[in-house]
């Protein structure tokens, strides 16, 4: 179904932004991308989608590997024991020796369902790990090459690796901006991997990150929606 994603600002990257911006969405791709008024006319039969904030090309999660092999992602029903938050570190190492094949997978889908969470809609490889590989092929999330995998230090999951910058969920963390972080730009005939935050513009959202993400669209597909 043909979509127009309608939001006060729409930041192509690489182009100027465009106030009250519209990005129209049919199968997988992008068919137009411009001021609402220009894009609703162009496309009167479609669904309109109305989102606050900013819409943005999709993120690009470079620490995914680190993030889905040397961390714990725990499942709500543990969180009286182990917390909400990633585990990374020696508690990791001392839960690694726990782990049966069926909790590594399910931390691994709850890794990728929260980077989605981050507007994130790529992720830097290759993926070593058949689980990993599996879990992320199944998701929708695309794979790229040309990144560095990361090197474990002690610390905690916003700072564990030796390369200059944090392994974060937040595709936005380590003072990353935003044509720095994206996979690629906005454009009419790409793919459509977008997300919208719910911030007044690109400043604001590099100095929130990625954590004000309320929805993820994944090859035109609406993969995550805050609630």
């Amino acid at each position: 179904m043909l979509t127009v994603h309608a939001a006060p600002l729409v930041l192509p990257v690489g182009a100027a932004a465009v106030e009250r911006g519209a990005v129209a969405v049919d199968g997988d791709r992008i068919v137009a991308l411009g001021r609402y008024e220009a894009v609703a006319a162009a496309h009167p039969a479609a669904r309109v989608r109305q989102w606050p904030g900013v819409i943005a090309p999709g993120l690009r999660q470079r620490h995914a590997e680190w993030l889905l092999t040397r961390c714990y992602h725990p499942d709500p029903r543990e969180a009286d024991e182990l917390g909400a938050d990633p585990l990374s570190g020696e508690a990791f190492a001392r839960l690694t020796r726990e782990l049966d094949a069926t909790r590594w997978a399910g931390s691994v889908r709850r890794g990728l369902q929260q980077m989605l969470r981050y507007g994130t809609t790529h992720l830097t490889g290759p993926f070593r790990d058949p689980a990993v590989r599996t879990a992320v092929s199944r998701s929708g999330l695309v794979e790229v090459l040309g990144g560095v995998s990361p090197v474990e230090v002690p610390g905690n999951v916003s700072g564990s690796v030796s390369m200059g910058g944090a392994a974060d969920l937040d595709p936005l963390a380590g003072g990353r901006d935003l044509p720095d972080s994206v996979h690629a730009p906005l454009v009419t005939g790409a793919r459509a991997d977008f997300a919208v935050f719910d911030v007044p513009d690109e400043a604001a959202l590099v100095a929130a990150g990625a954590g004000s993400c309320v929805v993820t669209v994944l090859g035109g597909r609406l993969v995550y929606r805050r609630r």
